[in-house]
């Protein structure tokens, strides 16, 4: 079947959405500088209660940018962060992108192992880090050189009255002190960065076609690699955000970010859409409701992104504790399927709008979102977003479009789309198909959908093996190798199972050595040991032999198929 061009989901889009954006010129850089020149005496973050403006921001962005510079870094060098959502995080990321290197975002809750695989890949000699991590960095092994490490005290970006709480004789107080800061040397302090001259202007900046960041991901095949999206990737995103959402005022927004900003989901939606929204981004360093709400009784946030288990939990604590959440104008899921159940009993008590969207790492992330309107459809992740195209295909022949309405693997392009992995071009190879109209090469999602009439998209199954739980990607052969290290474990596989609560659970099927007994705890606690938390498998299940390929690879997907006829 020849490849269809059309775009039928146009005609879904609400009103006053486009149908494209414009090509992006410029960098993130410019991004942000935009911002802080439209909107110099706006609140650009808070946290905590503690403001910082759009001016304040652009003036500790050029110190940081020039400390950076004195430590060595150059244009086109891969600058490691490791820092939880705090203004510091913000600072040190338009930084790095104002000199022209790269940003690698890293999950500061991860363990050494996963930390130093990372470092391993990137080779990234200069880091950003929480100061709770900055020891695990500097323990890592000669061949994995770091030149300098800036150390951020987190608590420093607080309000004195927070800090003073924070070091108060009271057992509460002291373990939140300890949560969030610890005191390291052989470090250059964050202080000390941002107490630089202003980089010079004459300094140049980034273009658009350079790689702006690293995203790691588990990617179509579940071996963790390097997205690499250039300013262009994650300005169009930025664009496509601000198109889907025309009604909300650029220099008014209020956009909470109690997603993590090192993953993409986060990182776009709060960090660069904001930003480039002239917003007040309000930070939380974790998801608490309690927090959250505090700050909802003030400021309710205009703008909402998060997961299904976050909407759920604040729905049922504002009741509880009879705080209204009247103001909430727009809150779009994503990460997981997106219940009836969580949307009805949100969309009463904000009387706003919550919607599910789709996105994978390699597109920056987000690919499509369900329309800020009457006509969004439950049991979809929407629409493809201004100037994305997809299709579906057979995935054993990605070349042969399915049926309209058929099942099959989607495929998509467009301007947030990225390029290619970190150093991998095998990898990059194997999730392109060429294209034959003299366009843009197909991204392979791995996902299998169909679309309706309508061009509504719904995602049926996913080829890749990749487990999504709590919205973050675990890879089950990082999973499985963990497991498989304890001495009663002869053979390991791991599958994600369905959960109300995380869309996933993590799930090890599990080959015990002659003579051994399942100890569930023991197998957990000893992979724990070398996994973040939301990787360690929810359950273990010992059986006598796991299915396998004629060349002897166990069949993942038999292995889950056959826990859910169970």
């Amino acid at each position: 079947m020849a490849i269809s061009t059309s775009r039928p989901w146009l005609g879904s889009y609400a009103e006053g959405v486009p149908h494209d954006i414009d090509a992006q010129t410029g960098s993130l850089a410019d991004l942000v500088r935009e911002s802080i020149e439209q909107y110099g005496d706006h609140v650009a973050l808070e946290f905590f209660e503690r403001t910082t403006s759009y001016a304040e921001l652009g003036e500790q962005i050029d110190r940081a940018a020039e400390g950076l510079r004195r430590l060595g870094v150059q244009k086109g060098d891969p600058v490691a962060l490791v820092l939880p959502n705090c203004p510091q995080h913000i600072v040190a990321f338009y930084a790095v992108l104002r000199l022209g290197a790269i940003v690698v975002e890293h999950n500061p809750l991860y363990t050494p192992r996963e930390l130093r695989h990372q470092f391993e890949d990137h080779g990234a000699r200069v880091v950003v880090a929480w100061d709770k991590v900055v020891e695990t960095i500097q323990a890592f092994p000669a061949d994995v050189a770091v030149d300098a490490i800036v150390s951020v005290d987190v608590t420093r970006a607080m309000p004195w009255r927070t800090r003073a709480l924070l070091r108060l004789p009271v057992a509460k107080a002291r373990a939140s002190r300890t949560a969030l800061t610890a005191k390291v040397r052989g470090t250059t302090p964050w202080r000390q960065l941002v107490a630089s001259e202003p980089i010079d202007a004459r300094v140049m900046g980034p273009e658009a076609s350079d790689v702006a960041l690293i995203q790691y991901t588990s990617g179509t095949t579940g071996s963790p690699k390097g997205a690499t999206l250039t300013h262009a990737n994650l300005g169009a995103n930025a664009a496509q955000a601000r198109a889907w959402v025309p009604e909300i005022e650029r220099g008014s927004a209020v956009v909470y970010a109690v997603l993590p900003m090192f993953h993409a989901y986060g990182l776009t939606l709060c960090l660069t859409f904001a930003m480039s929204m002239g917003a007040r981004l309000v930070l939380f360093p974790r998801f608490d409701p309690d927090l959250v709400l505090k700050v909802v009784r003030k400021r309710p946030p205009t703008f909402l992104p998060a997961v299904p288990p976050i909407y759920e939990r604040l729905t049922a604590a504002a009741a509880a504790q009879g705080v209204p959440l009247r103001g909430i104008r727009i809150a779009i899921s994503g990460a997981m399927p997106l219940s009836p159940e969580v949307v009805a009993p949100w969309e009463a008590a904000t009387g706003g709008t919550l919607v599910e969207g789709y996105g994978l790492s390699e597109c920056s992330p987000v690919l499509m979102a369900n329309p800020v309107a009457a006509n969004r459809r439950a049991g979809t992740v929407g629409l493809p977003l201004p100037s994305t195209e997809a299709r579906v295909v057979d995935p054993d022949s990605p070349q042969s479009e399915v049926a309209p309405g058929a099942e099959g693997e989607l495929l998509v392009r467009g301007p947030q789309v990225f390029s290619g992995y970190w150093k991998k071009p095998e990898e990059t190879e194997a999730v392109f198909v060429p294209a034959t109209d003299g366009g843009a090469d197909w991204f392979r999602t791995g996902d299998i959908v169909a679309i309706d009439d309508d061009g509504f998209v719904r995602v049926v199954d996913r080829i890749k093996e990749l487990i999504i739980t709590g919205g973050f990607n675990v890879a089950p052969s990082e999973v499985e190798e963990a497991v498989r290290s304890h001495p009663d474990v002869e053979d390991c596989a791991v599958v994600g199972l369905p959960d109300d609560r995380s869309g996933e659970q993590v799930v090890a099927v599990v080959v015990l050595r002659s003579g051994a007994v399942l100890d569930e705890a023991a197998i957990r606690a000893h992979a724990r040991a070398g996994l973040t938390a939301y990787k360690v498998p929810k359950r273990v299940i010992a059986v006598d032999d796991l299915p396998r390929s004629l060349i002897g690879k166990v069949l993942r997907r038999e292995v889950r198929n056959r826990l859910l006829s169970a």
